[in-house]
């Protein structure tokens, strides 16, 4: 009998949040062979180490790797100390900064000690990949970079974008997708993950497989996801991240902070749930057996009890309902449904995306003006939860999905949608 699930059961899992898979037929073909052979697949995801923390938007192939993981493969956590040395040109319009070896080192080591919350660190192959490209010297490399165009090269979107703009494109951003492509070369890959935005360098390593007699590499690639405005990706340098080492209660108060629609895409992207079972939720949410505040609170606690265990989640749910729930006020006051979207004040500032008060305050009927709103705040007329507002800016990440607003003796509570 073998030791893999049918082929059926592990697609299941495998294909659960998958964006595209080239190709599916293939992924099927070798899981097949897997299990008449009992050798399982090689498959890896390359992570450069650019910066020393881990956001929940990182975790996403990790936890697709997991997959593979328990379903009995061989998974490839691989870092790319060397290719950092390059930076990685997806989605950029202008050069990276190059690291330093001594940075790239030290974010190496913290990446290291953060994968393994999601990941079993006894089964799991840690790489660099300065063990194979740092030993190719100028003839290993111009016969790896021969089988390219130029021309290959500027198809690349971004390259195409910068060449067609006449802004700079240095020849070594040029070698970082053949380099990721040897990569996979280098570990004789079955199947490489990666995000939407990679699929040439991941069509990279294919190319170069097949040139070096091997079989082209699976690509299986998830959508790139959102952070905490719901708009763009997730990015601490956007402000709109959730890293994976922040404390519990930081972690479980900004994903309380996230739109319900937002929601069913974090159950998908960062949970273990199988796509039946968010389904599942997605339907007592619509037909009124489960309140979708519940629902988010149980999406909470599900991811931060992955990073800091049950008990944590469980303290930081319970010290959320006391600061945003248990108001008793709050009970018998009309509820407005706000989104907020219509109160989004500017992004720059410490913090990242903010929302207007005084604009929430008019959205509530509480104030006639935003100069009137403005003003009662200045005269610290106004209350969020029982405390005094001193600020007209509140924090998109601090903001609870339910907010008892007080201005003078009239009160409401803004449901945040």
């Amino acid at each position: 009998m073998s030791k893999f699930l049918p082929v059926d059961e592990q697609m299941d899992l495998l294909e659960k949040g998958a964006a595209e898979i080239i190709r599916a037929s293939d992924l099927r073909e070798r899981l097949e062979q897997s299990r008449k052979t009992g050798r399982p697949l090689r498959v890896k995801a390359g992570f450069d180490p650019t910066a020393p923390d881990l956001h929940l938007g990182h975790t996403v192939l990790m936890r697709k790797l997991r997959h593979f993981q328990q379903l009995g493969h061989q998974v490839i956590f691989l870092i790319g100390d060397f290719t950092s040395l390059i930076g990685d040109p997806t989605g950029r319009n202008v050069t990276r900064k190059p690291l330093t070896l001594e940075q790239i080192q030290k974010n190496a080591e913290t990446y290291k000690q953060q994968v393994f919350k999601i990941l079993d660190e006894a089964k799991t192959e840690v790489r660099y990949n300065s063990e194979w490209l740092g030993k190719l010297d100028y003839e290993g490399t111009i016969r790896v970079t021969s089988h390219f165009t130029v021309s290959q090269m500027l198809e690349r979107d971004e390259f195409h974008k910068r060449f067609q703009a006449e802004q700079p494109i240095s020849l070594h951003e040029m070698l970082y997708p053949v380099m990721q492509g040897y990569d996979s070369v280098a570990l004789e890959c079955d199947v490489e993950l990666g995000g939407t935005d990679q699929k040439f360098n991941l069509q990279c390593g294919r190319d170069l497989q097949r040139h070096y007699g091997q079989k082209p590499q699976i690509v299986l690639m998830t959508p790139i996801l959102e952070g905490l405005d719901g708009v763009q990706k997730m990015s601490k340098s956007l402000n709109n991240a959730v890293g994976i080492n922040e404390p519990p209660a930081e972690m479980y108060g900004k994903l309380m902070s996230i739109s319900d629609e937002l929601m069913w895409k974090y159950w998908v992207f960062l949970t273990d749930l199988r796509q039946s079972e968010v389904a599942g939720l997605q339907l007592q949410v619509a037909d009124g057996r489960l309140h979708p505040m519940d629902t988010k609170k149980r999406l909470a606690r599900t991811i931060t009890a992955g990073f800091h265990g049950e008990e944590a989640a469980s303290s930081a749910d319970e010290n959320w309902a006391r600061m945003f729930q248990q108001k008793g006020e709050s009970e018998d006051l009309e509820e407005v449904p706000v989104a907020y979207a219509d109160l989004v004040g500017p992004s720059g500032a410490p913090g990242g995306l903010q929302i207007r008060l005084p604009k929430l305050l008019v959205q509530l009927g509480l104030a006639a003006s935003g100069a009137e709103a403005s003003r009662k705040i200045a005269e610290n007329a106004v209350k969020l939860d029982g405390e005094v507002a001193t600020n007209a800016l509140i924090p998109l990440a601090t903001l609870p999905a339910r907010l008892v607003v007080r201005l003078g003796k009239r009160a409401k509570v803004a449901v945040i949608t």
